[in-house]
């Protein structure tokens, strides 16, 4: 995927980490010397509820500062999105567009369910991950693991890093280890098709 811009839309609900992760996920590949704009879209705030997050990647400087109508990378943190209309998963997608879900369902069973003919579907478990790893059904860094094992958009080595650097002044030591053996585990059991 190098050399274009690439467009990734998160869908989750409130309190799973999809703000968290898009602009996570901007910042690392930021530090990385790439381009990055990283951003949530929600209406009233509360937790449960479904919201969207942005994530832009390019070699150039980015112009465009709107929401992400036609993904290249779908990534969805919750599977009771699936078949909601109003979530809209694959709203604008196209034949190449790559799904990533949050499920132990096989990624075959979730083409069928999406209703997909073309792209790429990739399934993990993260919220179970989540709950081995650290102890919270928090799906955002697992899932960032699963990105990079479907995509490579930056090495595991490279974003374990960047996690540390950046959760250091937020979060206990013990909070941190859980969170990159989470992101590990998901890149080592993410489910291709």
């Amino acid at each position: 995927m190098a050399g274009k811009m690439v467009e990734i839309r998160w869908h989750g609900r409130g309190g799973q980490g999809a703000k968290t992760a898009a602009i996570f996920l901007a910042e690392a590949v930021l530090d990385r010397g790439k381009y990055s704009q990283g951003f949530p879209e929600y209406g009233p705030e509360r937790r449960g509820a479904p919201m969207r997050g942005y994530t832009r990647i390019a070699d150039e400087p980015i112009r465009r500062h709107c929401g992400i109508e036609s993904p290249d990378i779908v990534i969805i943190l919750d599977p009771t999105l699936l078949e909601s209309a109003a979530a809209g998963v694959t709203a604008g997608s196209r034949d190449d567009t790559v799904y990533l879900v949050n499920t132990a369902e096989q990624p075959a069973n979730i083409r069928r369910r999406l209703g997909l003919a073309n792209g790429k579907v990739f399934t993990v478990d993260a919220t179970q991950i989540a709950l081995d790893c650290f102890g919270r059904s928090i799906p955002n860094m697992p899932m960032v693991g699963a990105l990079l094992a479907a995509t490579q958009l930056l090495p595991l080595d490279d974003m374990k890093s960047s996690l540390s650097e950046r959760f250091k002044s937020k979060f206990s030591q013990a909070v941190i280890d859980g969170n990159l053996a989470a992101v590990e585990r998901a890149y080592k059991e993410m489910v291709r098709e």
